[in-house]
């Protein structure tokens, strides 16, 4: 049996090795929310749960992939609970109350400091198209290629058969190639064209 500085040895270590993904999942949690406080707080909230459940972690297991799952999860349970919420009627008069609140916003960077090395070097266009696709496709190319993660993980990370995350990112990926079709042509990707 493990001493209790055996375990608080072991959640300290498991503490600092999840740090490592704060960039990571901050930057999964901007593509989810498309706000930078919103992204912060699901960040905060995913490690304030990793800390209270770090119990429940399962020796060996993927630490990325359980991070993504509480990050995915509180998501989800914060977007219901927003759908069950009152919406707010605001009236407000003044003609230019919406280009306010759009120039406001205009100082606002969707890819921040911290984003993913990889997005330094993807073009305008493939950046579109990554946002274009449907969260279901979107989060799957992001934790498949983008993170890497194996079809057991994402199929973990997101609740549903292996076979289903397998579906899904084939038709993430011929979607983005009917998105990329011109781009591709332009950029000579495609033989015979």
């Amino acid at each position: 049996m493990k001493s209790f500085g055996e375990s608080e040895e072991k959640a300290s270590t498991l503490e600092q090795s999840a740090l490592e993904y704060m960039d990571t999942l901050f930057n999964f949690a901007m593509r989810m929310t498309g706000n930078r406080e919103d992204a912060e707080d699901l960040v905060q909230e995913t490690y304030m749960k990793m800390h209270r459940f770090l119990h429940t972690f399962d020796e060996g297991s993927n630490l990325k992939a359980w991070l993504f799952k509480i990050l995915r999860n509180t998501f989800i349970n914060k977007y219901r609970k927003k759908l069950r919420e009152p919406q707010e009627v605001h009236d407000n008069n003044d003609d230019f109350s919406l280009y306010d609140t759009i120039a406001g916003e205009s100082e606002y960077d969707p890819y921040g400091k911290s984003s993913f090395k990889i997005e330094e070097h993807i073009e305008d266009e493939v950046k579109e198209a990554l946002e274009n696709l449907p969260l279901a496709f979107k989060e799957v190319v992001f934790y498949s290629d983008l993170e890497g993660l194996t079809y057991e993980e994402i199929s973990d990370v997101i609740g549903c058969p292996i076979g289903t995350v397998k579906s899904r990112l084939y038709r993430s990926r011929k979607l983005l190639q009917k998105l990329l079709w011109e781009y591709a042509k332009k950029k000579g990707y495609l033989k015979g064209e």
